[in-house]
């Protein structure tokens, strides 16, 4: 599969935003056309990667030891296995992903502990059950598992195959198992974010939609929500108390399997 530099891409603009240098004209004359609405986009980007890196160690807290990572998007700091492995070596991780520059940086930078195990699958996420049984190659189904859904359930526009798709990932893990999830909404932003995300599709960009809070907290269906349920992903059990920080336009959640 060819790589398309001409059209933008929703993981190089991200990585764009982060900082990153895996991108190409399309990705960042798209990533500045949202920038010029909504200036503090790239706060999102970083304030979604920190609610990783605070999730996966409360999973990891919990005594998970498994991860499967869908819609990674391009390697950057802390992705999940780094974040996982420094806290509990042995720990496995898949990634899945569909974009070829992914797998391409997956295969070389994705690397492993000698105690765990790192894996990639070029999968899409509209294909939970080969997700599934192909993840099965690396990880203990019979064992909790952390399913990571970051930024890659807003790409599926239609509501009832988000919330099918998502419910057959969760349905397939053991008890004690995690969802950590986030989702972009207009909940914070407006109507400047949903003619951002329309402007986006509209130059060929990976189609994308905003969801309420109340829509995104409909995809932690068979899970119990922890605290503080679903909200702006900067506003997840902040490492800090001093102050609030401000919320993004990605709300997330964390949501334990009984």
């Amino acid at each position: 599969m060819e790589i398309d530099s001409s059209t933008p891409q929703s993981a190089r603009i991200w990585n764009y935003w982060l900082g990153g240098k895996d991108h190409y004209a399309a990705d960042r004359e798209a990533g500045d056309a949202v920038i010029a609405q909504i200036p503090d986009i790239p706060e999102g980007a970083r304030a979604e990667r920190a609610f990783l890196v605070r999730a996966v160690r409360h999973v990891v807290g919990d005594g998970v030891r498994q991860f499967l990572d869908v819609g990674t998007g391009l390697p950057t700091a802390n992705n999940t296995h780094e974040v996982a492995q420094r806290l509990a070596p042995e720990s496995r991780i898949v990634y899945v992903d569909n974009d070829p520059i992914v797998l391409a940086h997956a295969r070389a930078l994705l690397t492993s502990t000698s105690e765990g195990r790192t894996d990639y699958l070029d999968a899409d996420l509209r294909q939970p059950q080969e997700i599934l049984a192909a993840a099965k190659r690396t990880l203990d189904f019979g064992r909790p598992i952390g399913l990571m859904l970051l930024g890659v359930v807003n790409h599926l526009m239609d509501d009832g195959e988000a919330y099918s798709v998502v419910r057959e990932l969760v349905d397939a893990l053991p008890a004690g198992s995690f969802l950590v999830l986030t989702h972009s909404t207009a909940e914070v932003h407006g109507e400047r974010m949903l003619r951002a995300m329309r402007e986006t599709t509209e130059r060929g960009g990976t189609p994308i939609r905003a969801r309420t809070a109340a829509e995104i907290e409909g995809l932690f269906a068979g899970t119990e929500l922890l605290e503080p349920g679903v909200t702006s992903c900067s506003q997840w059990r902040p490492d800090t108390t001093d102050e609030t920080p401000a919320p993004v336009y990605l709300f997330g959640g964390v949501g334990r399997v009984g």
